[in-house]
């Protein structure tokens, strides 16, 4: 059994990797609960979970003098770029600075790890037309929240090459999948779809908003596609010190997805059709040959992942 510790363990992603990895390993999850729920957990005698705020340094140095780690995968994050233009302080504390201190501990307490990886956004690449986004492509953060991001991943892969603490990165495009909460202020447009799909067969008078002509794509990426690819990057030697894009390497429009769902439930969503909002990005893309080099290939397309997504959210 190897030992992990997942900060945000109790969000979207993070409760997934942990009900995957509780399995036959011990898994402690430290999470706050903002945007997380403890009932994303699977009830496991290997999970350990500790309500606290992963950016306290008292908690964590507690933490890392107590347990012994193989892997840490640090997916704590406040992910609502609203929320980091409102509180840039604030959420810099929990994107940032979190990441930083828990680098120096692991350089002071945790020896014997094998690796932690940080989960980045392809939020960092802001604006810039070219398609599809690289890693080496021109970064262009245009938020607080890709800014720190993109910070956070570079002190993360400096401390593999300055310091020879084991680190990888990974920049997540559009995830999707189960325990996604649409109510909350960073959900993902098909968590929200989802809602909406979920009220209008209970009989519920309910409509989705498409700013613009639903043209805008993006790499949707199914969870157990995004656990497959943080197991590749802890595990292959030669992620060490890298980072990695996450996604499909498709591009799906969002009427092209709203269609693929009215297929898979038989009913017609009803739509509303508002001005597109300025400042939004168009269309996103990951070039996926990196991480595919070091043995990752998507086994969800969007018909795939939104039928298994279905199946647990409307009975």
């Amino acid at each position: 059994m190897s030992n992990y510790l997942i900060p945000g363990g109790a969000g979207f992603i993070g409760s997934t990797l942990a009900n995957y990895l509780g399995k036959e390993n011990n898994v402690v999850v430290i999470d706050d609960l903002s945007m997380g729920k403890k009932e994303n957990l699977d009830e496991s005698k290997h999970i350990t979970f500790i309500e606290g705020d992963v950016a306290d340094k008292n908690l964590m140095e507690k933490v890392m003098k107590e347990y012994r780690f193989d892997y840490i995968f640090h997916l704590a994050a406040v992910a609502s770029v609203a929320d980091s233009v409102a509180r840039p302080l604030e959420t810099h504390r929990v994107n940032f600075d979190s990441v930083l201190l828990m680098l120096e501990l692991v350089r002071s307490y945790q020896p014997e790890l094998k690796r932690i990886v940080f989960s980045s956004s392809a939020a960092v690449y802001g604006d810039e037309p070219t398609l599809p986004k690289k890693e080496e492509s021109v970064i262009r953060p245009l938020t607080p929240y890709a800014i720190d991001k993109f910070a956070a991943e570079q002190y993360v892969l400096d401390y593999c090459h300055l310091y020879g603490v084991p680190t990888s990165a990974v920049r997540f495009f559009n995830v999707y999948g189960p325990n996604q909460n649409p109510s909350s202020p960073y959900s993902g447009v098909i968590s929200i779809l989802v809602d909406r799909y979920k009220k209008q067969l209970a009989g519920e008078d309910t409509s989705f908003t498409l700013f613009g002509d639903g043209s805008q794509s993006r790499d949707f990426v199914y969870v157990d596609d995004v656990i497959q690819a943080l197991l590749l990057v802890a595990t292959k030697e030669a992620a060490l010190g890298k980072q990695f894009n996450v996604g499909t390497g498709k591009a799906t429009t969002l009427l092209e997805l709203i269609h693929a769902i009215d297929e898979i439930l038989e009913v017609e969503l009803k739509l509303e059709y508002e001005e597109e909002r300025s400042g939004d990005i168009h269309d996103s893309l990951a070039d996926i040959s990196k991480i595919q080099s070091i043995g990752y290939q998507p086994r969800y397309d969007v018909l795939s992942g939104m039928t298994n997504y279905l199946k647990t959210e409307i009975k």
